[in-house]
């Protein structure tokens, strides 16, 4: 008995380790490995990745009409009231004009057949064909598009992590900073040296860092969750982030030139021209249906009449009456109101639409192109002043605590600059979440984004 609990007991810790496992799944991604992982993982993708499955299918539900087609059939009757037919009485003798009553067939009657048809011509079949096969290379661009969504979507959470992890590390330096030097002033005013309203400052400029510190560390959170989200992973899991923010590089020198931009890298462009295709195949397709049709058939089929249930029977004297048929059919529309001038003129207006289309995208192409070029140049020279101004504000500080310290500067005069460079550092990572937005937005736009 005892070694029956030990045993259980040993059971019930093995599955409680494994559910502690499950439940602290980690990660350690660097970005690219992120955008991998929520290219397997996220909903958009799995549904885009669906949707080109269904396309295939849909191709192999077309090319199945160009197959033989066979059914059979079964017809069972059981006559409760035998029709009566009538039929004229002079043939029994009857006077002329009169009409007399007779019922024909029997009471129980089968029929069983094999049928078989097979496409020969048709336009519509054809051009159906081709026209699935364009739209199954449509949901592929169409994974492409939601690929670099994603990308581009996970880039710019990435990077709200990076950002405010480094916010709390110099959230932490500044709260250090200001601890010390209100310690310093607190030993100052007890013994007499300074008014307990410089500690008092001191005190609340520390209490307020206290409270931002705390909302950092709630968006810390909440961005990471965020992230989490975007790449499909479960939001409880730990996930470490590798990529460093001094690593990224913002020169874009290398992706600017004179050169007359190809729009085939962007797959919006492609998404336009692959509905050209199909405007232009249903243009054919509405010519084709002045062709004709033609198909080919077969049939075999057997009858019984019986007065007694015995359709099912074996034996010579319960026969069943074969017919056997083959055949071919060849249907051409003469006329039909002019319905299909109509669809014709409809398809032609469709690809005329699709053309204007592809002039639409390639003149937003040029407006993102030049938009997000310019927006990264403006953004890129905000980080650098915003650089310039974080090293100029630590210097005020600096100097300005120096001479607090020194007796010849005022404690306002130090919390001002502490107040300043609180200020700077929430500039510069404001204007570097703004660098790496644009700088997404300038890849995306260039077609660098797969």
């Amino acid at each position: 008995m005892k070694k029956s609990l030990l045993i259980i007991g040993l059971g019930v810790l093995s599955l409680g380790s494994f559910a502690q496992a499950k439940d602290s799944l980690s990660y350690s991604f660097s970005i690219q490995q992120s955008i991998d992982f929520a290219l397997q993982n996220q909903h958009d993708i799995k549904n885009a990745v669906v949707d080109e499955e269904i396309a295939e299918k849909k191709v192999n539900e077309i090319m199945g009409l160009g197959l033989p087609q066979i059914n059979s059939s079964f017809d069972l009757k059981d006559f409760l009231e035998i029709p009566t037919s009538l039929i004229p009485a002079e043939i029994f003798g009857g006077p002329p004009g009169s009409f007399a009553a007779v019922k024909f067939g029997t009471k129980y009657q089968a029929s069983a057949g094999l049928d078989a048809s097979q496409l020969i011509f048709s336009g519509d079949y054809f051009l159906g064909l081709k026209a699935s096969k364009v739209y199954v290379e449509l949901s592929s661009k169409a994974i492409q598009r939601t690929k670099i969504e994603i990308a581009a979507t996970v880039s710019k959470a990435y990077y709200t992590v990076l950002i405010n992890e480094e916010r709390i590390k110099l959230m932490d330096a500044n709260i250090a900073r200001i601890k010390k030097a209100m310690d310093d002033t607190k030993v100052l005013n007890d013994n007499g040296f300074v008014e307990k309203i410089d500690l008092d400052r001191l005190t609340v400029t520390y209490n307020n860092l206290l409270v931002e510190q705390e909302k950092v560390q709630r968006l810390l959170k909440l961005g990471s969750y965020l992230l989490k989200y975007q790449m499909g992973m479960d939001i409880n899991a730990v996930l470490t982030l590798t990529d460093k923010l001094a690593d990224i590089k913002l020169d874009i020198s290398k992706n600017v030139t004179g050169e007359k931009f190809d729009y085939s890298k962007r797959v919006e462009y492609d998404l336009f021209e692959t509905q050209y295709k199909l405007a232009a195949l249903d243009v054919k397709r509405t010519r084709f249906a002045y062709l004709p049709n033609a198909f080919a058939y077969a049939g075999m089929s057997g009858a019984a009449q019986r007065n007694s249930f015995t359709i099912f029977n074996p034996g010579s004297e319960y026969k069943w009456y074969p017919t056997t048929l083959v055949g071919a059919k060849v249907t051409m529309p003469i006329f039909t109101g002019l319905q299909r001038n109509a669809k014709n003129q409809q398809a032609k207006l469709s690809m005329q639409k699709a053309e204007n289309n592809i002039e639409f995208i390639k003149k937003s192409i040029d407006l993102e192109l030049t938009s997000s070029l310019t927006m990264l140049q403006n953004a890129s020279e905000s980080l650098e002043n915003q650089k310039k101004n974080i090293t100029l504000a630590e210097e005020v500080y600096r100097l300005s605590k120096l001479k607090y310290e020194q007796g010849v500067g005022s404690n306002l005069e130090m919390i001002t600059a502490e107040t300043t460079l609180k200020e700077s550092q929430t500039n510069y990572f404001n204007a570097l979440f703004d660098a790496l937005v644009a700088k997404i937005d300038f890849d995306k736009a260039n077609g660098n984004l797969k």
